[in-house]
């Protein structure tokens, strides 16, 4: 091999070596957030402001990279085919050395090594790769966007250039591989599913229903409405004039109520609600519900009044609906938590949706088991093939369950009454319905 050749090697060597730093690099920096390079500004650790710069811009900064990362990647396998080519003569032996080295060398040194080191590492490489990640962001950076931009019109849409993640789905994936990996907890990972979800859920899925609002007519007087609000244990009720619930006029909150009573005291008996009420806020039930909570934490509200398409009153909606979508229920204090099983006759019941099947057999003296579900609620709506409402009865095993209460913006059921089928009785009552038939038949 002559001299040049050699040096072109020796090129391509370095090359390669550029090329899986780069990898490493675009590793770490992946699996970086802002506030975990907030948090080694904060420890001083040498580079991190650097750091925090590149973290901040970083769609820009990995696409320079990724430029730079297959510049030298195209150029050590141009250099190792130009010498491989000089010296083998038969056709087809270069071109399958070429690939076979090539893929081994892509595959580990470019591909899993780099990688896996820049992820294990995560701190130490992104530092180090910072100062290279500005020059080269510096350099090619404004060749890349304009790339970017010349590909996006040939293709339209954003595609990397908006950052590392290119879809809604990838973002969804990673979370699914790290709750798999049991590197996020599962009530975490729920909560961060919750949070995709959010902006495809409609008001119209979390209100209150007009039939379950707490209302208050404009006409009450203070003490009315304090009197209300300490029966139901709500600090915000809606107002309505005489034309009843389509005409909220207000939100009367207990904070002014109190003000006044405490400024004005014997008064509450004269002054009426809607002297102190404010100004209601309204939302269409076909609104997303993430926009509706940007709009309730701007202007300030901790309730909206949900319209129909007809302009009439819908129900209403508060942020701990909202957030209860994100986290599961909220109980507080005004909440009352029903016993799981509560006798009400010999042989009837009032059981909690969330009472354990065997323990249901247990009430009625008999083996009750479903490997399929675990609580009465989960039993109902398995028999019944949909989610149970008010009034829906199966009999299961000889035991009669039928809805009773229901709880929450979905009106889900939280109790049943439950009792054992009277099969004798039953029986009873039927030879009796035919023998009184018989009896009219044969004094006809």
């Amino acid at each position: 091999m002559t001299t040049v050749e050699w040096l072109q090697i020796g090129l391509a060597g370095v090359c390669a070596v550029i090329a899986a730093c780069v990898a490493a690099s675009e590793a770490a920096l992946t699996s970086f957030s802002r506030a975990r390079a907030q948090g080694l500004v904060d420890d001083g650790r040498q580079g991190s402001k650097r750091l925090l710069r590149v973290v901040e811009d970083l769609p820009s900064y990995l696409n320079a990279a990724l430029f730079v990362r297959i510049g030298v990647e195209l150029t050590t396998v141009t250099l190792v085919a130009h010498v491989v080519f000089a010296h083998v003569a038969e056709s087809w032996l270069p071109i399958v050395l070429l690939v076979a080295g090539m893929l081994l060398v892509s595959f580990l040194l470019w591909g899993v090594l780099p990688r896996t080191l820049g992820r294990q590492h995560a701190d130490a490489v992104a530092l180090a790769a910072s100062w290279p990640l500005v020059i080269i962001g510096w350099v090619v950076g404004p060749l890349v966007r304009v790339l970017i931009m010349v590909g996006n019109t040939v293709t339209p849409g954003h595609g990397f250039a908006e950052g590392p993640f290119s879809s809604e789905a990838e973002l969804r994936e990673v979370f699914d591989e790290a709750a798999a990996a049991d590197l996020l907890e599962a009530e975490d990972a729920k909560m961060i599913a919750s949070v995709f979800d959010l902006g495809e859920t409609v008001v119209r899925n979390v209100m209150v229903p007009r039939t379950d609002m707490v209302y208050i007519d404009s006409g009450r007087n203070l003490l009315e409405g304090m009197a209300l609000s300490l029966r139901t244990g709500f600090s915000r009720i809606p107002v309505i004039t005489e034309n009843g619930l389509d005409d909220v006029v207000g939100i009367l909150h207990v904070k002014d109520l109190m003000k006044h009573v405490h400024d004005h005291a014997g008064t509450q008996g004269k002054v009426r609600v809607d002297a102190i009420m404010r100004e209601p806020m309204w939302t269409p039930e076909s609104k997303p519900v993430d926009d509706l909570l940007r709009e309730m934490q701007v202007q300030r509200k901790h309730m909206a009044i949900v319209v129909d398409e007809f302009d009439g009153t819908a129900g209403l909606v508060t942020i701990e609906d909202i957030l209860e979508e994100i986290v599961g229920e909220i109980i507080d204090e005004y909440d009352t938590e029903a016993a799981l099983a509560l006798e009400l006759a010999s042989g009837r019941f009032r059981v909690s949706s969330r009472l354990p099947v065997s323990d249901l057999g247990e009430l009625f003296g008999i083996e009750l088991d479903d490997d399929d579900v675990e609580t009465v609620g989960g039993l109902m709506a398995k028999r019944l093939g949909r989610m149970p409402v008010r009034g829906s009865s199966v009999e299961v095993e000889g035991i009669e369950l039928t809805a009773d209460r229901t709880a929450g913006p979905r009106q889900r059921v939280t109790t049943f009454f439950a009792s054992r089928v009277d099969t004798d009785a039953g029986t009873e009552a039927a030879a009796k319905m035919l023998s009184d038939a018989a009896d009219a038949r044969a004094t006809r």
